[in-house]
């Protein structure tokens, strides 16, 4: 479920904020049967006009996508995030 709420011209310290977002996620794990649900905030600079409270939570899923294509295959091919290389030109070298 998510929801949305038009926050311009509210003062917040985030000056290009038209929208904040509230997404309720239910996860039910196949294997054991165990549900989870986990509630997520966001703002975004789309209006209203822009992104409905239904294409803010297809954006939202869609950042899984790059996470299971790209960071998943990367983490597995290379342990990336086992990686100890963090100074200099090595990170941008692996």
């Amino acid at each position: 479920m998510t929801r949305a709420l038009t926050v311009t011209d509210l003062g917040l310290d985030f000056p290009h904020a038209a929208q904040a977002v509230r997404i309720l996620r239910h996860r039910t794990d196949r294997t054991t049967g165990t549900v989870s649900r986990q509630t997520v905030y966001a703002i975004t600079d789309l209006s209203s006009h822009q992104a409905s409270p239904q294409r803010l939570g297809q954006l939202a899923r869609s950042q899984w996508t790059i996470e299971n294509r790209l960071h998943f295959v990367r983490d597995t091919s290379f342990a990336e995030d086992a990686s100890k290389i963090r100074t200099g030109h090595g990170p941008e070298n692996m």
